[in-house]
């Protein structure tokens, strides 16, 4: 899939393995760490330690019926979203953004690049994701984008929990979105 626009430039394709390092080091510098808080999405002050390793990178974008929606600019990496097809619908996961060029209307046009994907390639009935419910401005975010948060709560895995949470309580909240196909 290649997506052009002349606004920013940006193009999407799907991630190849051989993509797998640049995704780990982007979803790591787009959450975790210093990097992450030149950006408005950090969980820098939630959690410690690494989002993701490179097989974990690698596990996902060769398992069934999932893929990495990537996001360049002049040929670099600048984002990614994780698109899993489960049933009817499609959970969106590891949306990022490199953080020094967020608040700039590129996830927005990567969330739009996205659903357009999940309607072409799985004509779901709806997509989904979990945000930490900590991140108010974070739901906001997707709220102002269509999605709807369901009142549905699960829990943070205490395994990353007890390696590296800084807060307490810390839980996911259910959004989606009905895709619409007119």
């Amino acid at each position: 899939m290649q997506i052009s626009t002349t606004a920013t430039e940006l193009q999407f394709r799907l991630a190849e393995i051989s993509d797998a390092a640049a995704i780990e080091a982007l979803v790591n510098s787009g959450y975790r760490g210093d990097a992450s808080r030149q950006g408005w999405t950090t969980e820098a002050d939630l959690l410690g330690g690494t989002r993701i390793n490179l097989q974990e990178v690698k596990d996902l974008m060769t398992a069934k019926d999932s893929v990495i929606l990537l996001c360049l600019q002049n040929a670099e990496i600048i984002g990614c979203v994780l698109l899993q097809h489960e049933e009817a619908n499609v959970y969106l996961g590891m949306f990022v953004v490199q953080p020094t060029l967020q608040a700039n209307g590129i996830g927005r046009q990567l969330m739009h690049a996205a659903e357009d994907l999940v309607k072409a390639r799985w004509r779901a009935e709806k997509i989904w994701m979990t945000v930490i419910t900590l991140r108010t401005e974070l739901i906001a975010y997707y709220v102002r984008r269509g999605y709807q948060q369901t009142g549905t709560f699960k829990p943070f895995p205490p395994e990353i929990a007890q390696a590296f949470a800084t807060v307490d309580n810390l839980q996911f909240e259910v959004l989606e979105k009905t895709l619409s196909y007119e």
